[in-house]
């Protein structure tokens, strides 16, 4: 398999509903939460491409570019960017969807960094 379509077929994409117990008083999602929906979907995807274990070495950048209301319904959607002897970087990207109506944006974007280990917990190869 190549490694476009290996990068193609690690693709993750999760839906989620936003419901009261992760909003804030303003009923929008908790930043903190979606950061942590963004890294599990990153490690996901990550994990899927390598079929290794692999842990979060970093988090460069996260934009909220919108602030993504309860009662909607949000897709996570990862896709490996950059690939390294040991390291790889996922974006992930969250777009909001209104439950009763087709309209649907990008909320938020973020790039995460992985390294590859071995048992020890020592940076490997990522076997491309």
């Amino acid at each position: 398999m190549t490694r476009e379509e290996r990068i193609a077929k690690s693709e993750t994409r999760i839906f989620k509903a936003v419901f009261p117990n992760t909003t804030n008083h303003y009923d929008t999602l908790f930043g903190g939460t979606a950061m942590q929906l963004m890294d599990e979907v990153a490690f996901i995807t990550a994990t899927r491409f390598s079929r290794q274990r692999m842990v979060t070495v970093s988090s460069d950048r996260i934009d909220f570019k919108k602030a993504i209301p309860g009662g909607t319904i949000i897709e996570l959607i990862g896709k490996v960017t950059y690939l390294g002897n040991t390291s790889l970087k996922v974006k992930v990207d969250i777009y909001i969807e209104q439950m009763y109506s087709e309209h649907r944006e990008k909320a938020v974007s973020g790039d995460f960094t992985f390294v590859a280990i071995d048992a020890d917990k020592n940076s490997v190869k990522i076997e491309h």
